[in-house]
């Protein structure tokens, strides 16, 4: 069905509309109470639509739509295709997918506490995201010092005869040798638990309890350490600031805007007390309102978030979408949320203080990112000038092969925009063709690969058989580096002739002298000392090498493993999977015990007993 068409007969039901482009890639996803309603206004001629919205109606070459039962069911709906697709008109988080989560794995019989950049639905509490990875890392040092808990992974904590250090330093109860029932063990996990969510107050009171209760029982050791660390925790509350006399749960978040970048500061008040503060940057606002803009980051800040508190309070006041959020964060919670903007009192002076917080953090970034982008771009300028070039390259990229005596011989190339790496779109290839230390051919299969396949793409695009998400080498670079000096520079001009791309500039560059060679010209490009291109040009080799060289090491590493196990009887390739996939190394297969290795899956206990003995045979 056409686009108009669809348009025609779409219902006036709450759901999910998804604009796709000639591409088929989703560009943007949205939520209406009503989709009849609110689909049809993108297309009809408006002198009030923004660029960005005009920009948007453009590019739409096909939609779909899903209808939910309410308008806080779209709203989760929203927030989930949103997070998976990341479309390119929509608000979005930058980077939110690498932000870290503080994990109590609560699934366990004896549970950890450990870092991780993956929310797993295993029946763990996360606690996060982190936007500053030393704050989380303090965190978690903190921990570690006034609760005792293990540390050790499963496998270690399943074969211990005797515990390990930390219980002797008084940093574990020792779970893994049943120094310890799960009911005391869980008390530490939940006393954890009551300071990741900032009741601190309600901890010092909980330990204090069990004090008194120790010294009455006569336990006085006990007692004198549950002591210790009531002290400890007072000192944490007595840094933070009591900001609510009411000692409420609550998120102020307030957002300023820049040039090009909003961010937005949440303050984490719990129990009246300011206990930490988070920044993150949004992109795609250019056009939004300062309403809209704050709406699309509560979306997805709270669609990632474990912990909602009983109050948000907003620098912006988002109207009818208050009402709908709040509903969706009480589902969330378990109990009612209010979401509001305060006008006057306590209240509107935190979210004030969240704001300048919020302003001095970006106007700190600008003037670090103006600092950095002048230099950055000096650098591209005075590199297009000392070789020639029309204009400054946007997009670089540099070769470089890595082998030791012609065995496993791969390449990298790595690319920079706007002077800066674009680790997105690094590519590595492992030698095919070339048998022996060949650099020149293996320059060749690699140039040939990559313009080859990149002449392909564009093709297939341009016809409508691929989409963007399936290419890799479809972006030409506006200058090549290859990192070899003028031997390897006339072998990859040659592959370049023949596919009809040789008017992409190309240089090579010498490894000892950091001299740029062209092709027509016997004079080497000195570029200066100390200057930015040169800089640049150092950057850019020194990228391609490291790329290459821990690509070469992991092969090998994988070779030596394979190469190894295949002197031990009774190792084929199955074996040799499960022994790779459970230590992840030949020095773990090495350290293993011979109970370790009985347990790997496909192992017998005569086979395990060939490892181990081969293995400490060569330790010997």
């Amino acid at each position: 069905m056409r686009l108009e068409e669809k348009i025609k007969h779409i219902p006036a039901k709450p759901g999910v509309y998804i604009y796709r482009d000639i591409n088929g890639d989703v560009i943007y996803v949205g939520k209406a109470v009503s989709l009849k309603n609110r689909v049809r206004s993108y297309f009809q001629k408006s002198k009030n639509q923004s660029p960005k919205t005009r920009s948007l109606v453009e590019r739409i070459t096909d939609m779909e739509y899903i209808v939910t039962d309410s308008e806080v069911e779209a709203l989760i709906l929203e927030c989930n295709l949103i997070k998976e697709h990341r479309p390119r008109y929509n608000v979005l988080l930058k980077d939110d997918k690498t932000y870290p989560y503080i994990k109590v794995t609560l699934g366990e019989d004896y549970p950890r506490v450990l870092t991780t950049r993956r929310l797993v639905k295993d029946g763990s509490r996360y606690f996060g995201p982190y936007t500053q990875v030393g704050a989380m890392n303090e965190t978690i040092k903190l921990i570690k010092k006034l609760f005792p808990f293990r540390t050790c992974t499963n496998r270690q904590f399943g074969n211990r005869s005797r515990p390990c250090l930390n219980y002797h330093i008084s940093r574990c109860q020792g779970p893994c040798t049943k120094n310890v029932n799960k009911e005391q063990y869980r008390q530490a996990i939940d006393e954890i638990i009551l300071f990741l969510e900032g009741r601190q107050d309600d901890l010092v009171k909980r330990l204090e309890r069990r004090m008194h209760q120790a010294a009455e029982n006569m336990e006085f050791e006990k007692a004198a350490e549950l002591r210790d660390q009531v002290q400890a925790l007072r000192k944490v509350t007595e840094r933070q600031k009591i900001v609510s006399a009411g000692l409420e749960d609550q998120d102020v978040i307030a957002m300023a805007r820049g040039q090009n970048e909003v961010c937005v500061m949440v303050f984490f008040v719990r129990g009246g007390k300011l206990i930490g503060r988070e920044h993150h940057l949004l992109k795609n606002t250019d056009g939004l309102s300062r309403e809209e803009a704050m709406s699309g980051f509560l979306k997805q800040y709270y669609a990632q978030v474990e912990f909602v508190p009983k109050n948000v309070l907003l620098s912006e006041d988002i109207a009818e979408e208050a009402e709908l959020m709040g509903g969706w964060l009480s589902q969330k919670r378990g109990s009612k949320v209010t979401v509001k903007t305060p006008k006057r009192g306590e209240k509107a002076r935190m979210v004030e203080m969240a704001a300048k917080n919020a302003l001095l953090v970006l106007q700190q970034m600008e003037l670090e990112g103006q600092d950095d982008k002048g230099k950055l771009d000096q650098a591209v300028a005075e590199l297009a000038s000392h070789l020639g070039l029309t204009k400054p390259p946007f997009r670089m990229e540099c070769y470089d092969i890595s082998n030791i005596q012609g065995a496993e011989q791969v390449a990298s190339m790595v690319v920079f925009e706007e002077g800066k790496p674009n680790n997105n779109q690094y590519r590595r290839f492992k030698i095919r063709t070339v048998e022996g230390p060949n650099d020149f051919a293996a320059m060749q299969e690699v140039i040939q690969r990559r313009f080859s396949r990149g002449l392909k793409e564009k093709e297939l695009l341009r016809t409508g058989q691929i989409s963007t998400k399936e290419t890799k080498f479809n972006h030409l670079p506006d200058l090549v580096i290859i990192d070899g000096g003028k031997g390897q520079l006339n072998v990859a001009r040659e592959v370049m002739k023949r596919l009809g791309v040789d008017d992409i500039p190309t240089f090579g560059l010498a490894k000892e002298e950091e001299l740029l060679f062209h092709e027509d010209s016997s004079d080497p490009i000195v570029l200066p000392r100390k200057s930015q291109s040169l800089y640049l040009v150092q950057r850019l080799r020194d990228e391609a090498h490291r790329f290459a060289v821990t690509y070469h090491r992991n092969l090998r590493t994988k070779r030596n493993l394979k190469s190894l196990l295949d002197e031990i009887e009774g190792i084929g390739p199955t074996r040799k999977k499960s022994l790779l996939e459970e230590f992840k190394s030949i020095e773990g297969i090495q350290k293993a015990e011979l109970h370790e290795l009985e347990n790997v899956p496909g192992m017998n206990q005569k086979v395990a007993q060939a490892v181990y003995e081969f293995f400490k045979t060569n330790e010997k």
